[in-house]
This record gives C-alpha cells, structure tokens and sequence, in this order.
C-alpha cells in the first residue's frame, strides 16, 4: 500500500528558512531503491597507524569526515513530536554496518539520537534498550533486551507504528515481528494492544484519525500528509484517515481528505481551503495529472501554489499503490509554483527524504 522512501547517499540541501526541511521537497525522476546494506568489518587500511603527528590530525579528521559523509546513508526514523504525532525525521546513518539495526538503535531514549534530536521530537523505545534486527524473505524480525517493556502505556500505539514504519522504508522489508529476550510478542506487554500473527505492516497506518467514523468496518485507510508549523519548524505528518469502502477512485479521496484539511481540534494545517477538482484525476504510466480551480492559489494575487500544497499532494498521493508522480493545473494550465514562480512541467515524484535534518 505504501510506497518507501528510497536511498541518498549524500546529506539532503535543506532550506534555510527552516530548521527541519519542509520545503526543496520537489524530485523528478527515479530513484534508488533503500536498502539494508551487510555489516562491513572494518574500514581501516592495512598497515595503517593510529599514532600520527599534530600536523596530520587536521587532515585526517576532514578526510574521516568526508569519508563518513560519502559512506553515510540517509534513514527515516519515525519519532514522536511535542504534539505526540510520529513523524519520520530524516538524518545520515554510517553505510558500514545494518542501517535497520542503527535505525533501531537510534529510536532509543538516551541512544545515539539524543545528540540530533530536533527541537520538541522525542524518542520511542524506552532506556537502555538492547535491540537487534534479522530480515530474511521480507520480514524484520526484531528483538529487544526486557528494558522495552517499561513505557507509559499512552505510548503503546506510538512504539508499533514507529518501528513498523521505521524498518519498512526498507524495500527488503514488508512486515516486522517483535520479540522480546527471543520469544515472540502476541501483545504488547502494558496495554495489551494486540499483534497481528501476520506481522506489522503499514496497512494499519499511523497517527490513525477515526473522528467521525461510526463504522469503522465499512472503510478503509487513507494516508495523507498534512503540515506542522512552529515559529521555527515546518515538516509533513502522516496521519491515516478511514474513508468509505465503497469509494473506488483513491487519489479524488486523497484529495478530498486534503482539502477537508485535519479538523478544527488539531494542530496539523493545510493549504487546500477553497481548491476544488474541476475533472477527475488523469493517470497516465504512473503519473496523475489533477485539474483545480484559482482556490488552489496559496498567492491569489500571483497566482502561484504553495510548495507546502504540491509537497503535500506529492506525498500523499505517492503512498498509493502505482502513483509516482504528480502534475498540478489550474484551470487546465501548469501551475506556477511559490519557490521560483515557473511552471511546473515535469511530474513531481516523491522525495527520496522526507523533514531531513541539517547539521
């Protein structure tokens, strides 16, 4: 159901207006899939010393920096923000040994996270927290040390969705099993929230919205992205809405759940207030082409979109199945975008980092 994040092995460009990137989101083309690259055993050079003159230390730290850049490898960790949302933060990881297990080892409390966290962003798994990661035929098991039963039971939810999303950006994984000291894990051990027999997936979602749902059994999820704002901070949240089962076309439901926007008690945003389809949705070799009205217009008077409404659009339609890019026209014209104030021409794909942080 959900498409992954793919690979980079470079730091992303962040915009400088913000501290966590929310904008410069726009990719075209294809990309690398991500994977879970084997643990390598060392790195150092036959015969080389540790003991090297003062002269010589300058060099070798930037080389060792360079080199740490160059075998980096951009990872999704899905941690909790101060609105208790979780919400993937992209950040380097060394190439030289399993990223998944890293990625793990970095939702840890007190773990090596703690030194990139982002302003108001939290950590998952509880303290001290030994983990280890084994994927074999698409699917990451994952086994934790028994400090991982002592969380508050408010977090309980927060933990599966944030590891189930974290280890399958992954495109070797497709679901995940927990065990804890070896033995298998059928519920959660506080609150008892129930473990599916066939794994976690991203089909139960995250930051699941049923409000309004009387039902839950005659729908079916949705995922969309909306926008957190600070003073200082703007990045994409997922939050999974249910939908009618009966509704067949899902990119028009994605794009109804965007413009109906997060609801009036929550703190995400959105920039769809008045835009409206004027034809139902194109889709053409993988790439949608939808058609608004002038209420898509972030600036009414320059006529120009948000780049949080196209970032917004691009994110949320990517995640369904066989959508890889997006093209938006107002009034059968190729929108003009904020960033620059040129059309945009080309189908906008999905990112290859979503909220990277900048160093």
């Amino acid at each position: 159901m959900a498409k992954k994040a793919k690979v980079s092995i470079a730091v992303t460009v962040l915009a400088s207006s913000v501290y966590l990137s929310g904008c410069g989101l726009f990719s075209f083309g294809d990309k690398k899939e991500k994977i879970d690259p084997p643990q390598d055993t060392s790195y150092l050079k036959e015969g080389e010393k540790v003991d090297t003159a003062k002269k010589e230390e300058g060099k070798e730290t930037s080389a060792k920096k360079d080199e740490a850049t160059e075998n980096s490898v951009m990872t999704e960790l899905y941690l909790i923000d101060k609105n208790g949302y979780v919400v993937s933060q992209s950040i380097p990881l060394p190439g030289k040994e399993s990223v998944a297990k890293q990625a793990l080892e970095h939702l840890v409390v007190n773990g090596p996270v703690q030194e990139v966290l982002p302003n108001g962003f939290r950590a998952v798994i509880p303290a001290d927290t030994q983990v280890s990661v084994d994927i074999k035929d698409g699917v990451a098991v994952a086994d934790f040390s028994p400090e991982f039963k002592e969380y508050q039971p408010e977090d309980e939810e927060r933990i599966l969705e944030s590891i189930t999303w974290t280890l399958t950006q992954f495109d070797s994984v497709e679901k995940v099993e927990l065990r804890v000291n070896g033995y298998p894990l059928t519920e959660m051990p506080v609150a008892g929230t129930p473990i599916s027999e066939d794994g976690l997936t991203r089909k139960t979602g995250i930051n699941v919205d049923t409000s309004g749902v009387a039902d839950p059994t005659s729908t079916k999820p949705l995922t969309v992205y909306y926008v957190s704002q600070t003073d200082k901070e703007t990045y994409y949240v997922p939050v999974t809405k249910r939908v009618s089962s009966n509704e067949t076309d899902n990119v028009k439901a994605v794009v109804n759940e965007l413009i109906e926007g997060p609801g009036y008690a929550s703190s995400l945003v959105s920039d769809f207030t008045g835009a409206e389809l004027l034809d139902d949705p194109k889709i053409k070799d993988g790439n949608v082409t939808l058609n608004f009205n002038e209420g898509v217009y972030g600036s009414v008077e320059e006529k120009l979109v948000s780049e949080h409404m196209l970032n917004a659009l691009v994110l949320s339609l990517t995640e369904q199945k066989d959508i890889k890019g997006v093209s938006v026209e107002v009034n059968g014209e190729a929108a003009s975008v904020a960033k620059d104030g040129e059309a945009v021409t080309e189908p906008v794909t999905r990112p290859e980092n979503v909220n990277a942080i900048g160093f």
